[in-house]
């Protein structure tokens, strides 16, 4: 893509009002738009990494046997009277039509999957199943000050899975704690992600959340850096030691990544959803479910890996794999020809690449790209455009290099 085909820009500066570092950085990149406080528009660069961070997801909630689908974001109200939500959840939007009628915009999605499951859950034999999707939520947050970490519009992934029995709950329970630490580990932050035991609700004493260590974070947690488990600040005083190999816990700030829950029956009794046993016998069916927000993840790793320059993202979410800077002044088509070509060869090769060929002194050229941090910067100037190397850069880096393509190539992700 020509970075000059783009119609977003850079900016210097921030919104006055735009407290939080992950979206001060993402509006002066041009990866979102703010639209309100708590709500953000994608703009194409924010929705390419959106679209890696679903990928990675997606992928891993499939190899675990999820099937995805994708739910209504108006809700019935009486499903929400059924389990109760409709008047205990206080975060909960309610919409009103011309008629009277009240329907609740979806927040979680039990009150919709579970009367789906109903329809083809009957037997034994037709569990274990799981299913998920990635969608829009909506919660009237209050305190939406965090940027796009704490959205009252935000996307989520939520994946439900429905059980014979509490055994065979726990053991996907473990299955999926594994692949929420892969989805962190593929998304550049999982060295400091930490699997959290947290407070429950009515239907569970204790659940876990996913989360990340960043001086930023709204979080307290308590870390055991020998076992790589840590516990929620909040219920520390039931739990003061590690909950593994009971050693001292480490005070550290942290941001929520993701959480996971055992729900029992909690929603498969308000819909009667059960099964026939081998005994012939109905029985409730078991849940558990398991969420992730994309934006609050994408903001996290801004909020973790950038530095004062801006944005360093990881190769798997990055935009883009590369971004290629040339530097022809006007009648050096020898500079924009190698830099074209090197585009071709690196885009034949499977490799997404940004085109700065925009007609901008070399010094915006350069913070725009430390600002939109896509892994390595090649620039193609009068200095090379008749040799065979190319300056290279990786954002981490200090300094550049001078590298041939094959060098080059040695630094990109292996392509298929």
């Amino acid at each position: 893509m020509r970075q000059s085909d783009l119609f977003t820009k850079t900016r210097k500066e921030a919104p006055a009002d735009e407290i939080a570092k992950n979206a001060q950085l993402l509006i002066r990149g041009g990866f979102v738009h703010k639209e309100m406080a708590g709500v953000y528009s994608f703009l194409p660069l924010g929705l390419r990494v959106l679209n890696k961070i679903a990928h990675i997801i997606r992928d891993e909630m499939n190899k675990a046997g999820g099937q995805e689908l994708l739910m209504s974001s108006f809700h019935p109200k009486e499903n929400w009277l059924a389990t109760g939500r409709w008047d205990s959840m206080t975060d909960l939007y309610k919409v009103a039509d011309s008629s009277g009628r009240e329907v609740a915009l979806g927040p979680t999605h039990e009150e919709i999957i579970v009367p789906i499951m109903r329809e083809y859950i009957s037997s034994y034999k037709d569990l274990p199943r799981s299913a998920y999707q990635i969608q829009n939520k909506f919660r009237m947050e209050l305190r939406a000050k965090a940027g796009i970490l704490r959205g009252r519009e935000f996307i989520m992934k939520d994946l439900y899975s429905f059980h014979a029995n509490q055994e065979d709950l726990d053991t996907y329970y473990d299955i999926m704690t594994k692949v929420y630490q892969n989805v962190y580990d593929r998304a550049g932050i999982g060295d400091e992600t930490y699997l959290t035991l947290a407070s429950g609700s009515s239907f569970s004493k204790y659940s876990h959340e996913f989360q990340t260590l960043t001086d930023s974070g709204e979080d307290n947690i308590h870390v055991c850096e020998k076992c790589k488990v840590a516990v929620n600040g909040e219920i520390l005083s039931e739990q003061s030691t590690c909950p593994n190999c009971k050693g001292p816990l480490e005070p550290k700030k942290a941001v929520e990544v993701g959480n996971i829950f055992k729900l029992g029956t909690k929603y498969s009794d308000p819909f009667a959803l059960t099964y026939k046993n081998e005994a012939g016998v109905n029985v409730p069916v078991i849940m558990g479910c398991y969420g992730i927000g994309l934006g609050r993840l994408l903001g996290t790793i801004v909020e973790k890996l950038s530095d004062e320059k801006g944005i360093v993202w990881p190769a798997a979410v990055s935009p883009f794999d590369v971004h290629v800077v040339s530097l022809a002044k006007e009648g050096e088509e020898n500079v924009s020809g190698r830099a074209e070509e090197l585009i071709a060869k690196l885009e034949g090769a499977g490799y997404e690449v940004l085109y700065d060929d925009r007609d901008l002194r070399p010094g915006e050229k350069f913070a725009d790209a430390d600002l939109i941090g896509i892994p390595l910067r090649v620039v193609v100037s009068t200095k090379n455009a008749n040799i065979d190397t190319f300056e290279v850069k990786r954002r981490t880096d200090d300094e550049a290099k001078s590298l041939s393509y094959d060098e080059l190539l040695s630094l990109l992700p292996k392509r298929a």
